[in-house]
């Protein structure tokens, strides 16, 4: 079985272990979900509040012009777009993901009915992340569509030429399950409907092509994700939005928008023309004025993921992902067996995003306040989940060891059971 000693080692010879020294770790944590929220940039409390003292507090309003605010948007997307696959110009941080997500899947359901209105069914997993599923519920039922639910083997089987949209999370927020994003594409394309992903447990952790390699059909259509999961951009960080440049200039064709059609995805916002004119490209998926501050700590954010550019980029990071996911998946094998934990991710790797869960029929919600106090911060999910985040930005070997270790100790010695950890708070 694996030592400490070998953990230590492994950390010593880490490639990215550099990478850790970007964020601000505080002493006695092992941090384990970063796949819910991202830790500090060491550069973002400077970086806000330059913005706040300088830019704002000195150049007004000015500095939408004199210090870029204006441009934000596009330019923090540009650097999220070298994390996904996608290219300049392609993707917009813009709102949240449910907001996005509605605009997009309204935006894919006008044009996959343009030419077949028949079409009548939004295609999801059946344990999707709920907030998709709501906002599917809410658009079918403002159209009077079909929201269709099915567990994620019967997806492909499913994409018949009834359907108008799948739409699916890259990795499954509850088990960490990952799908192949080009084979469902094509599976999709195939049948006459259209792509839409949330990328939210994905971005910043897992090699992601939205463009699908130049393989024929493995595009995707348009995708959404999060900025302050794996991106590190603070708690509420604004989200991002991608669509396909075959699908913007389909919509410049037919003059489409989107549902939301604020001042800002005008073509020309400042003319303030009484009727609404969409923006070319993805331009016109914003909607609002950007959030300033929130946005600079994005970008502090996005930073951490590109500084791995140079030390192999999203590849090398699943590598270290997969070894992380790997080791915490062999020492609970190892060292927890017998104690009711149930692994809910899948031992293959290519099924794997970077997270590990495990459903235990009694206490799920108690165990994981007992690691928490000891400094091990996971999370739980309803009803039974307790769940691990390996970000591979800063998440050491040594962390997954004493991770277990703590792990077992909880179990083996009952400390769970104490009626503090039995407390429900507000946010699990």
């Amino acid at each position: 079985m694996t030592t400490r000693e070998d953990c230590a080692r492994r950390d010593r010879g880490d490639p990215l272990a550099a990478l850790r020294e970007q964020f601000v770790m505080p002493d006695g944590v092992i941090y384990l979900d970063g796949n819910s929220l991202g830790p500090l940039p060491g550069t973002a409390a400077a970086r806000v509040q330059q913005v706040v003292r300088d830019e704002w507090g000195v150049g007004l309003i000015g500095s939408w012009n004199t210090a870029g605010w204006i441009d934000l948007p596009q330019r923090v997307g540009d650097k999220i777009a070298r994390l996904v696959g996608a290219g300049a110009g392609e993707l917009l941080v813009a709102d949240s993901t449910s907001v996005n997500l509605y605009k997009v899947l309204c935006a894919a359901l006008e044009l996959a009915r343009t030419d077949a209105p028949a079409r009548n069914v939004i295609l999801s997993e059946r344990h999707n992340f709920p907030t998709d599923v709501y906002i599917a519920e809410s658009v079918a039922r403002e159209r009077g569509l079909e929201l269709r639910l099915v567990d994620a083997g019967e997806l492909a089987a499913r994409l018949d030429g009834s359907v108008a949209v799948l739409l699916l999370t890259h990795v499954n927020y509850r088990d960490g399950r990952m799908h192949s994003m080009p084979e469902l594409n094509r599976a999709a394309h195939a049948a006459g409907a259209l792509a839409v992903w949330d990328l939210a447990h994905s971005a910043g952790a897992v090699p992601i092509d939205l463009s699908g390699g130049g393989l024929a059909g493995a595009a995707a259509d348009f995708a959404v994700g999060c900025g302050y999961k794996y991106l590190n951009g603070g708690p509420g960080a604004p989200a991002f939005v991608w669509a396909h440049p075959a699908r913007t200039a389909r919509m410049d064709a037919l003059s489409l928008g989107q549902p939301l059609s604020g001042w800002l995805g005008h073509a020309a916002p400042f003319d303030f023309a009484p009727e609404y004119r969409p923006a070319s490209g993805v331009a016109r998926f914003a909607c609002g004025t950007p959030p300033i501050v929130s946005l600079a700590a994005l970008e502090c954010g996005v930073d951490t993921v590109l500084a791995a550019q140079t030390l192999g980029g999203m590849p090398a990071l699943r590598e270290k992902s997969l070894a992380l996911t790997d080791l915490c998946i062999e020492l609970v094998d190892a060292r927890c067996g017998g104690m009711g934990l149930a692994l809910r991710t899948p031992r293959d790797p290519a099924l794997r995003g970077s997270q590990v869960s495990y459903s235990r029929e009694e206490g799920a919600y108690a165990i994981m306040q007992a690691l928490i106090s000891r400094g091990v911060i996971g999370d739980f999910r309803a009803p039974d989940v307790l769940r691990f985040g390996f970000a591979p930005l800063y998440t050491r070997h040594v962390d997954v060891w004493d991770a277990v270790e703590h792990l077992r100790q909880v179990l083996e010695n009952g400390e769970w059971r104490e009626s503090r950890f039995g407390q429900r708070s507000a946010v699990t």
